[in-house]
């Protein structure tokens, strides 16, 4: 198990402007730099992460370091795979706990897209990190609960969980009884090795998603879901 905290983190402001539609040369722009700079103490982005091998796979389950996991597309994805990543990131408690009057929708807006382009970043180095660490090429992810429900269920956070002990001590991510993670702005999966890159979204048949990052495709659906010989 590792931890990577102490992650330097380096805005990019005009592309976070872009993101917010927001003209680079307005006030709007000089408050979003007056926030940054305020928060930039804050802004402390944390993983961890396993080394985990598979020990049996069946038609729909997967053993992961002696955690069960029921998901036929992650039993699919892991076909050829013995070794995997599990792994938990966040934009950081210290960010999270920052207080904005409940009035100011602006200025709260403009701290979750902060949050959000944190935790970006923090996922990058993280899958950077493993790359250059483990000699891998290219890396797949799937998150419990990511795509169409029935994908991989997000009640297996809990498993996901269970493989680090107490998340909460070792990075500050807690996660509640409906599976969701706080800090909002954390992620959890699986890394893999593959040949071909993986999107959960790609098996998701939701319109409308502002997080999509790939199209749907109905025959990839339909052929993950077909046992093979």
């Amino acid at each position: 198990m590792e931890i990577l905290d102490g992650v330097p983190i380096e805005f990019d402001i005009d592309a976070l402007l872009a993101k917010l539609h927001i003209d680079k040369e307005g006030k709007n722009a000089e408050d979003i730099q007056d926030l940054i700079e305020a928060v930039a103490p804050a802004v402390k982005p944390k993983a961890i992460y396993e080394v985990s091998y598979i020990h049996y796979k069946n038609y729909d389950t997967v053993d992961i370091g002696g955690v069960i996991f029921v998901s036929r597309v992650l039993r699919v994805n892991l076909d050829k795979v013995q070794r995997v990543f599990p792994y938990i990131a966040t934009c950081g408690r210290e960010l999270d706990e920052i207080a904005i009057p409940s009035d100011d929708l602006l200025r709260r807006f403009w701290l979750d897209s902060i949050k959000e382009t944190v935790l970006g970043a923090m996922r990058k180095y993280l899958t950077n990190h493993l790359k250059q660490r483990y000699a891998l090429g290219e890396l797949s992810r799937m998150s419990p609960g990511s795509g169409s429900q029935d994908l991989w269920p997000i009640e297996q956070q809990r498993q996901l969980f269970s493989i680090f002990g107490n998340v909460e001590d070792l990075i500050g991510v807690a996660l509640t009884d409906s599976f969701l993670m706080i800090p909002l702005k954390s992620v959890s999966g699986i890394y893999f090795p593959t040949e071909i890159r993986f999107e959960s979204c790609q098996l998701c048949p939701r319109k409308v998603c502002p997080g999509r990052r790939a199209p749907y495709d109905k025959n990839l659906l339909e052929s993950y879901y077909k046992e093979r010989g």
